[in-house]
């Protein structure tokens, strides 16, 4: 069958995109939204099911696009092709690629995780900007954890700024909401060290041993790790800072960490 074909800036589809910009939304209807080329890709390759795209060929960027939009089909997704208006209304970003996918969220619990032989998690309290939670996932693929972790979560983590920023990793890391007071007990159980990073500390994370079954815990933008992480941690670590700054953005201090952590690891 051929697409649909929407022009119309009315049309009940239209204004059901614009609604799941909004996080009320998505989670009554308990979907979201993925946009752009790498993005679906990336979805469609983890074998998310996605239930509808969208795609307009006047923003299209490359050539790649139709065979992309044919896995679609083929993976089960209604397809719509909206007039440059149309796909304009319902973007969320400024400069658009042309394809829009809607999918189900879905929830993962701890007991579904699969931790490998010497485990590594992260583990992020109550972060609150969307782009720093997706740039978090990106780090944490990079770095090869088994699950991120989120405690007691501030942000919609299928925001689309999320979605975004995560460049479409939100599909292969293992992703888990849960409160911190569940997550420690299942570290515990699980035999994983805990590694709270606070600028309180004389020990710098190069001095600390981040070998063996690890979950390192990270804080909020703007108040750092809980008590509770602190009271619960079996070391604390710090960055040095040498400059004017008293701190680093969340998701590039999770980055130095994790790193850290890898370079010892793969040691």
């Amino acid at each position: 069958m051929l697409p649909e074909k929407i022009t119309s800036l009315q049309n009940p589809r239209i204004k059901q995109l614009v609604k799941l910009r909004e996080r009320r939304a998505r989670d009554e209807a308990g979907l979201f939204l993925i946009e752009g080329y790498r993005e679906v890709r990336r979805a469609l390759e983890k074998k998310i099911r996605i239930g509808e795209l969208y795609f307009s060929p006047e923003w299209f960027l490359g050539e790649n696009e139709p065979a992309l939009i044919e896995q679609a089909r083929q993976a089960g997704a209604q397809l719509y092709e909206l007039s440059k208006e149309a796909f304009a209304k319902c973007a969320y970003r400024d400069r658009p690629d042309g394809l829009l996918a809607v999918a189900p969220q879905w929830k993962l619990g701890l007991d579904e995780v699969a931790l490998g032989a010497v485990p590594f998690v992260l583990v992020v309290e109550s972060i609150e900007k969307p782009g720093n939670l997706g740039t978090i996932l990106r780090s944490a693929d990079a770095a090869g954890v088994d699950a991120v972790v989120v405690c007691d979560a501030v942000t919609d983590v299928f925001n689309p700024n999320v979605v975004r920023s995560s460049t479409g990793v939100l599909f292969s890391v293992p992703m888990v909401l849960a409160d911190s007071a569940t997550v420690l007990a299942w570290l515990r159980e699980k035999g994983l060290r805990v590694v709270a990073t606070t600028p309180d500390t004389p020990v710098a994370y190069t001095q600390a041993d981040l070998r063996g079954p690890l979950a390192i815990v990270m804080g909020s933008e703007q108040f750092g790790l809980s008590d509770f992480w602190l009271g619960a941690s079996d070391t604390r670590v710090r960055i040095p800072m040498a400059g004017q700054a008293d701190s680093l953005n969340v998701a590039m201090a999770t980055l130095i960490t994790l790193f850290e952590a890898v370079r010892q690891r793969s040691g």
